[in-house]
């Protein structure tokens, strides 16, 4: 099944095209994820984690299939043959997005998540990890040093605001909570490059028809599995979720235009680059906390924030 794979993973279009738009689309997929983020946070105010988690999937339904209703009419036309690829590494990767979601915000359980949460975090790392594991994807010295870079910037902004210090977020490596953030992130890691994978596999489209078509099964799919899990583990919940539907519907917008800003980069770059630029979602949650909130800054957080974007300017100074 998995040597059905292309034998290359690089996207059909010129790298001076590449340059511009993938980057573009990362940081408008980050945006969105902000948003999708924290109307997710407002909706645990009045349904359950895991109905929260549901509306991002089963609410972006609508979105995703008109996703794919204007990109097939912008297109040449023609529906793309699913593949024994494609089919593997989209589950695999649906399957992976849901459990990863699961475990994260299972960390809040905890009384020292936010250690969990850092290690998360390193997701970019893993996903470049598991690109060359997987398909011998292979990131140069100066991605690599833009990764480490970012990584250590997003761990840093996660730990600012409690009462962690290095030498506790060093001794936790063999904690509970650490083996779940780094699960998670490592799920995460495998979703990314599985997603990749699939969507590179529908050969004989444009990018951008690939990414919709591989949101539109992926999202499909994650939602009849977790509607399954909700009417057979947690009923009660369905109703607190059809009550919050307006709300939900902006929660299902935001997470599939940001989605399909994810699958859409992923087609036109390795997924471990596309990672670290998307790092600037924090960047994001960092100002709104500032300028929406009015919250006092953290030396920590000025810190981390500098980490990150030296490790995207570096990563785009590398790739020109």
């Amino acid at each position: 099944m998995v040597s059905d794979a292309p034998r290359s993973l690089q996207p059909r279009l010129k790298a001076s095209s590449r340059m511009h738009l993938w980057i573009f689309i990362t940081i408008a997929a980050a945006f969105f994820q902000n948003i999708r983020s924290a109307l997710q946070k407002h909706l645990k105010s009045v349904m359950g984690t895991t109905g929260a988690t549901f509306v991002r999937f089963g609410f972006g339904i609508p979105f995703a299939a008109t996703y794919w209703l204007i990109f097939y009419n912008l297109s040449d036309g023609g529906i793309p043959q699913l593949n024994t690829t494609f089919l593997f590494w989209v589950t695999v990767a649906s399957i992976s997005q849901i459990v990863a979601t699961f475990l994260l915000v299972h960390l809040f359980s905890y009384r020292n998540f936010a250690v969990g949460t850092a290690y998360s975090r390193t997701e970019a790392a893993q996903t470049a990890l598991f690109a060359f594991l997987f398909f011998g994807e292979r990131v140069g010295a100066g991605g690599l040093i833009a990764i480490a870079i970012s990584v250590v910037g997003v761990m840093l902004i996660s730990v600012a605001r409690t009462a962690v210090t290095f030498a506790s977020v060093f001794t936790s490596i063999f904690s509970r909570t650490a083996a779940i953030g780094l699960t998670s992130g490592m799920l995460y890691g495998i979703a990314s490059v599985g997603y990749r994978a699939a969507a590179l596999s529908l050969e004989g489209i444009q990018f951008f028809m690939q990414a919709a078509n591989t949101l539109c099964f992926a999202i499909i799919l994650q939602t009849v599995l977790m509607l399954t899990w909700i009417a057979i583990r947690e009923p009660d919940e369905l109703a607190r979720i059809l009550k919050a539907w307006k709300p939900a519907l902006l929660v299902g917008f935001a997470g599939a235009t940001a989605t399909f800003g994810w699958f859409t980069a992923f087609t036109l770059q390795q997924a471990a680059l596309v990672k670290v630029v998307a790092q600037i979602e924090m960047i994001f949650t960092f100002a709104a906390s500032i300028f929406v909130f009015r919250e006092k800054i953290l030396k920590l957080e000025v810190l981390g924030c500098i980490l990150i974007t030296a490790g995207i300017v570096m990563l785009l100074l590398w790739s020109v």
